[in-house]
């Protein structure tokens, strides 16, 4: 930790340098009704669909639209180009569209294009990120008039309004015309319908958007607050910093806690924290996958191991902010996230006891995988010696982390998930306890069958009696070791008027200057 807290005040210094030797930037702000973003990952395609990192979703959220919108205050959807909706059946949903909905170059927007975007999406040939994930339940979508569609889904599922709108940012008919199947197109930047416009791009280095003045009023995201939006890409925190000070960044995200903290205590700096519905959690190979007989397998030496790690101290010391320690396979904030479960206190004493009852005395030989938080997961590792536990620490990338996943060569990791900001559990479930899902390692059919048959309910309190049966299986037979809900970091310029949503999803449209 000494290490660490010096290798900050160097990085202060460097700080200095470079705030003294910077080029000539064009600097940020209220002046010039210029907000300038950071993002440490490079954008280089406009189009969402295609991809899965956050920054693409943030960037999507302010030049595109989807039928529905998830309401930062009460984390439902509501409708945003759909006007309304009706369950007609269990399978089957109308949606009424907006009338006068222009793209960004001027053409309207019907029930065409919303025929023609979920088509693209669902053709397998087209390759999408989303493709997969609305195949498994919707069927396809008709036109019933110029301002309306049907949707048929292959079963009922709870979250098909939720799922329609974020996921999906609408596309004027025939904007994917001489596209070659499969690739990520680099364009479409005239293709959108939301609060701000593309008026430059340059793939992986920098995005200019200006407030699209035709956005409609009946809008529930509003007019957007500033009028020109610049994204760069800056993958370097201490450069992000130093743009920061001098003027040329309004704006960072996902910042580390100790990073965030020292650069807020400056006067030119705003810190803030807010939630995230990102946690973290160590997947423990119980059905054994890598050894049929290994330590693993069994129930008390899995306990033991959550035993062995001090959570509580993580939050603490470590992750910071709004962290907090989480006892269910779940985010607090989801639907169904009940902490009606089999609780582990920190008892390293109790943890070598356990192993010494399930017949190793002298402790077990762990294979440790971690791709993110290495300070943590080094944390935990040590922990886990203290309690007995002979840890090989293996940090690696994550795809060279899901290779081996795949190949169920992992005997235990540590992994974290966002669930797409998706206040529900069914965004973590379906991804790690789903059937046929490489991320289940527990060989348990009953938390699968539990979990799949939540997202065919619609009936609210049958769902949650379903959620409950499975996370209470899940930490009784210590399938995961839950660790915390995530914290998220913000740091700006004084004048910038931010607030940190709950669900950890920022809405730069909603930003303004105070």
């Amino acid at each position: 930790m000494h290490r660490f807290m010096r290798a900050i005040s160097v990085l202060f210094v460097v700080m200095v340098f470079l705030i003294s030797s910077q080029a000539q930037h064009a600097r940020a702000g209220k002046a010039d009704d210029t907000l300038v973003v950071a993002f440490k990952s490079a954008i280089l395609s406009l189009d969402y669909v295609f991809t899965v990192k956050r920054e693409y979703v943030i960037l999507s959220e302010m030049i595109d639209d989807g039928l529905f919108y998830t309401d930062p205050d009460s984390l439902k959807p509501v409708p945003l180009a759909a006007k309304s909706y009706e369950r007609v059946s269990d399978t089957q949903i109308d949606v009424e569209l907006r009338e006068g909905i222009t793209f960004h170059d001027g053409s309207s927007f019907s029930a065409d294009d919303v025929v023609y975007t979920y088509r693209f999406l669902l053709d397998p040939k087209n390759k999408t990120k989303r493709g997969t994930i609305y195949g498994r339940w919707l069927k396809g979508v008709e036109k019933t008039g110029p301002y309306s569609v049907r949707f048929t889904l292959k079963y009922p599922y709870p979250l098909a309004v939720q799922a329609l709108g974020r996921g999906v940012p609408l596309r004027k008919a025939g904007a994917y015309d001489g596209v070659e199947a499969g690739k990520i197109p680099a364009g479409n930047i005239h293709t959108g319908i939301g609060p701000y416009k593309v008026t430059e791009f340059h793939a992986g280095k920098q995005t200019t958007l200006e407030r699209h003045e035709g956005y409609y009023q009946s809008s529930p995201k509003g007019r957007a607050k500033i009028g020109k939006v610049i994204i760069r890409t800056i993958p370097d925190w201490s450069t992000q910093q130093a743009e920061l000070f001098s003027g040329g960044v309004n704006w960072m995200f996902s910042v580390p806690t100790d990073i965030a903290v020292n650069a807020g205590s400056l006067p030119m700096v705003k810190f803030i924290s807010g939630p995230s519905m990102r946690v973290g959690f160590i997947i423990l190979d119980a059905g054994g996958y890598t050894d049929p007989d290994g330590p693993l397998t069994k129930l008390e030496v899995r306990r033991a191991l959550i035993h062995a790690i001090d959570r509580e101290a993580i939050v603490k010391y470590l992750v910071k902010g709004q962290s907090s320690v989480i006892d269910a396979a779940c985010h607090p904030l989801q639907f169904g996230c009940l902490d009606d479960v089999r609780k582990y206190k920190f008892d390293p004493e109790l943890a070598r006891r356990k192993l010494a009852e399930a017949g190793y005395p002298d402790g077990i030989k762990l294979d440790f995988w971690a791709y993110r938080e290495k300070e943590v997961a080094e944390a935990i590792a040590a922990d886990l010696e203290k309690a007995g536990v002979r840890v090989n620490f293996r940090y690696v990338k994550l795809p060279t982390l899901n290779k081996a996943r795949r190949k169920r060569q992992i005997e235990s990791y540590f992994g974290t998930w966002a669930s797409g900001s998706v206040a529900d559990v069914a965004a973590i479930a379906s991804r790690h306890w789903s059937k046929n899902t490489d991320r289940d390692f527990s060989r348990d059919p009953r938390v699968s069958e539990y979990m799949n048959a939540a997202e065919r309910v619609s009936d609210p309190a049958k769902r949650e009696q379903l959620y409950k049966k499975a996370l209470q299986l899940i930490a009784d037979q210590a399938y995961w070791v839950p660790l915390y809900a995530f914290t998220l970091n913000y740091l700006t310029s004084p004048d910038v008027d931010f607030q940190a949503p709950k669900d950890g999803f920022p809405r730069l449209y909603l930003v303004g200057w105070k």
